[in-house]
């Protein structure tokens, strides 16, 4: 398998060969946001903003990964581990990027009880252990 040390000047051009680089659109999806975020701070945006391979959510662009399609792929480490067809290379070191944070949240007019059993399942030890085996850090 390719073997990418993530670090600041890595040669990310370089392993991409004549492929692209797979994210998700950095104009309006989170997870390119970050991407970009993260490429920029390890200074080798400008060697990939013109290989992209973009897709409108993080699954098409692992999509074209699994598939072949774009060598490399920047997705969330939680979306990478729960695909077969893929294998991680490297993640981004902390700071590189603003955190990223699901909120939960249940509407204050919402009449279903069991929305709010819902969130509280999920900040329970059971619903974080869940969480945790795929891949997601507690709060």
């Amino acid at each position: 398998p390719l073997r990418l040390r993530i670090a600041r000047g890595m040669p990310i051009a370089r392993a991409l060969g004549d492929s692209r680089l797979a994210m998700a659109n950095p104009d309006s999806v989170p997870a390119g946001k970050y991407g970009k975020a993260a490429l920029s701070a390890l200074g080798v945006w400008p060697s990939v903003a013109n290989r992209l391979a973009l897709g409108g959510n993080v699954r098409s662009a692992l999509t074209l990964v699994e598939r072949g399609e774009a060598r490399l792929g920047v997705v969330y480490a939680t979306d990478a581990r729960a695909s077969k067809g893929v294998v991680v290379v490297g993640v981004f070191p902390a700071g590189s990027h603003a955190p990223i944070r699901y909120p939960i949240a249940r509407l204050t007019a919402s009449r279903n009880p069991e929305a709010e059993g819902f969130r509280r399942f999920l900040l329970s030890r059971a619903g974080q252990s869940i969480l945790v085996r795929h891949g997601f850090s507690r709060p």
